[in-house]
């Protein structure tokens, strides 16, 4: 067979599974609210092995600390748009997830973002760069952050920001939105549903209006006397992670080295299951070339991925990295391999 022929055909027959390798590869994680500093990543900054703040220690108590190296994987991966269906009451900041319940705690004491009604530039901080709506939620008046947060405690019918498809720049996805009039402590709540898979992102970040309290007042009153009452602590500021801190911590993720994404419905998302690995791999190869999601609903919507630095030109770019050609594709599978 002459050398050209054997080539293509060897560039053929490697593509099925350079495809089905790529697609059961690690993923990379894909973010969290930045600006205002959400709850994981406020924890993290302040160091998982020991935070700093009250809070911050009792969610590694209740949930450890490998869910502040995760900072940037409070995701489900077959959501579609089913965020409230798949997500109970007093659990929306994990997201149900048992390794990130410590993000669940009802306490007043999490540090917060001093914020004021009116517009309001959003700075999502993202890892890996994917199509998708960002709609982010404030709690309504009397929100009390000492309860478990429900999802009737948000202004569903009301978000404070919408955005399809922001330009993402420095490591952020920025954009604007609206605050409304409030007083005391708030908490946003952001959804990033991707447009290009079923998989969804979700943060919690907490915030305050003006007031020198952590309930907005200076003040209160208690007994006959008309005694003023201690003021309740405010909370902490919140800090987001310098990119030091993030390069540092990248090695104990396993949402970058072990993988979250590349399910549909059907697919187990607990990626030390027995058989995810090999279920990724066939869904990705039944959802064609580059294992691509097919149109929304349907059997094969899969988490595309995002990639660490050894897999950026791989999976995240999909049809691009096809592009340069299967021969060279699966040489750099078999490199990967070899590590």
């Amino acid at each position: 067979m002459p050398a050209p022929r054997r080539t293509a055909v060897a560039a053929a027959g490697a593509l099925p599974l350079a495809l089905t390798v790529l697609t059961a590869a690690p993923a990379a994680a894909h973010g969290t609210m930045g600006d205002p500093v959400s709850r994981v990543s406020q924890c993290y900054a302040e160091g998982p092995e020991s935070p700093g703040s009250a809070a911050c220690r009792a969610a590694v108590a209740a949930g450890g600390t490998q869910a502040l190296y995760d900072w940037n994987g409070v995701r489900i991966g077959d959501a579609a748009g089913r965020h409230r269906e798949l997500i109970p009451d007093g659990k929306l900041c994990s997201a149900n997830s048992e390794e990130f319940k410590g993000l669940d705690l009802a306490r007043a004491d999490w540090p917060a973002t001093a914020v004021s009604s009116g517009s309001y530039t959003f700075k999502y901080r993202v890892t890996a760069q994917h199509k998708g709506t960002f709609t982010v939620y404030l709690t309504k008046d009397g929100y009390d952050p000492s309860q478990p947060l429900a999802w009737d405690d948000l202004e569903l019918t009301a978000p404070v920001a919408t955005v399809t498809d922001p330009a993402a720049a420095d490591g952020f996805y920025t954009f604007s939105g609206t605050l409304p009039e409030r007083t005391g402590q708030h908490l946003l709540y952001a959804v990033w549903q991707r447009s290009d898979s079923p998989e969804a992102f979700y943060s919690c970040s907490d915030v305050t209006f003006g007031g020198d309290g952590a309930d907005g007042t200076a003040t209160g009153e208690s007994g006959e006397d008309d005694t003023p009452a201690a003021a309740p602590a405010p909370a902490p500021a919140a800090s987001a992670p310098s990119d030091e801190q993030i390069a540092a911590g990248t090695g104990r993720s396993t949402v970058e080295h072990h993988g979250h994404g590349d399910q549909d419905a059907t697919t187990t998302t607990d990626p030390t299951a027995p058989g995810y690995e090999a279920t990724g791999a066939t869904e990705a190869a039944a959802a064609g070339e580059g294992g691509a999601p097919s149109a929304a609903g349907g059997s094969a919507d899969l988490a595309e991925t995002g990639g660490d630095g050894s897999t950026a030109s791989f999976a995240v770019g999909g049809a691009a990295a096809l592009a340069l050609g299967a021969a060279t594709l699966f040489a750099s599978v078999r490199r990967r391999a070899g590590r």
